[in-house]
């Protein structure tokens, strides 16, 4: 394995942590900007869309150019981006410099991903991927806890300062070491949409986006949901996001066995099932912290328990699609956070953190619908052209 796929890591790192990150600190970032929590959310709804938007559009833009020098430039606009937030002195400041931050990120992530696949022997290219993924698997177990201890030691802004010297420190690396790569010829992004007319191909997106949507309602309001309903400190609320991090992890392993052992379909219906059972049972388990803790691990591990099946029936139903469709789920992904979390705070603004969970159950369940649907016409289709081979 090419010792520079963890370079690479390291960067997918640095861009995990600046998306979610800002949603632990909410309401540090209410209290100082004199503005609402669900005003704050929509730093978090505004980079979500952002980067779900942006990966596509940009890769088109710099098709031609040269990998390393992309991603340093990339890498130059994040760090402008993450600084301008650790300077920022009002609300409009702050969210233009989280535009910056995500369409760099966005960029970075995928330029991460070709790269590491094109520095690395065939034999090991699936592996050197999941490395590069791993790294944002990572900024969720250690980078966010991490960021919530620096934020309620030295006030909000100061995660982002460590993210701005980690980018200045991944800049050296990639200048140092990485090796010119020249630019792929990519798919044009009205072609990549025009793959989304197949109805099982729409269906099974828009479940990943409703899981997300379902998801981000109540996790981009963890914090104070933790803090108002169950009393918590911010010490607390970091071991919370720490241990949250960990089954989140673990969860993804365990539905890639589940994937292969049960089937795609059987694993997405089950975890649905269970994700929609979950939240639905938050809001009543707050009465004893080692009950909610119990829950919140199951919440946890199911929310990433899903992606390895989501990804493997893609592949299924469309397989000469299937590169394409990898890209349009990582935008379907971003598009749900975003919803989800500009949900979660109007459901702040308009009730209280407490529903939050029950709003998001409701999209589990829509999600659900759609994936019985989508799985029962998929196995009729299926069953239809094995008869007609006989």
């Amino acid at each position: 394995m090419d010792k520079r796929v963890y370079l690479l890591t390291i960067v997918s790192f640095v861009v995990g942590m600046v998306e979610l990150i800002i949603g632990g600190l909410l309401d540090l970032v209410a209290a100082d900007l004199k503005i609402s929590l669900g005003r704050a959310g929509l730093l978090i709804t505004i980079f979500s869309l952002t980067f779900a938007v942006s990966a596509p559009i940009l890769l088109t833009m710099t098709a031609k150019v040269e990998r390393k020098k992309l991603t340093l430039l990339a890498l130059l606009i994040f760090l402008i981006g993450n600084m301008a937030v650790a300077v920022s002195s009002t609300y409009e400041i702050l969210l233009f410099a989280r535009i910056l931050s995500a369409s760099s990120g966005s960029l970075l992530v995928v330029l991460c991903v070709t790269m590491a696949a094109n520095i690395v022997a065939d034999t090991y290219r699936a592996r050197a991927i999941g490395i590069v993924f791993m790294g944002i698997s990572a900024s969720l177990v250690l980078g966010v806890p991490i960021g919530l201890v620096l934020g309620n030691a030295f006030g909000w802004r100061a995660p982002f300062v460590l993210i701005s010297l980690l980018t200045i420190l991944s800049m050296a690396g990639v200048y140092l070491f990485m090796e010119k790569l020249d630019a792929k010829p990519s798919i044009p992004f009205k072609e990549q949409l025009m793959t989304l007319k197949e109805g099982k191909v729409l269906l099974a997106q828009l479940i990943s986006f409703l899981f997300l949507a379902g998801h981000l309602t109540l996790y981009g309001y963890l914090t104070p949901f933790l803090k108002s309903e169950l009393h918590l400190d911010g010490t607390w609320v970091s071991i919370a996001y720490f241990v949250f991090g960990i089954a989140a992890v673990l969860g993804g392993g365990i539905g890639g066995v589940l994937a292969d052992r049960f089937g795609t379909k059987r694993t997405i219906l089950s975890v649905l099932m269970l994700f929609a059972f979950t939240l639905f049972a938050i809001p009543h388990t707050t009465f004893a912290l080692p009950l909610f803790l119990i829950v919140m691990v199951l919440w946890s591990m199911l929310s990433w328990a899903i992606t390895p099946a989501m990804q493997s029936y893609l592949i299924e139903i469309s397989p000469e699609t299937a590169d394409i469709q990898q890209s349009l789920n990582n935008s379907a992904l971003h598009f749900g956070i975003a919803f989800g979390s500009f949900i979660g705070g109007l459901v702040i603004e308009h009730a209280s953190v407490e529903q939050n969970a029950s709003v998001g159950g409701v999209f589990i369940v829509i999600a659900l619908i759609l994936a019985v649907f989508s799985i029962v016409k998929e196995s009729k289709r299926a069953e239809g052209m094995k008869t007609v081979k006989q």
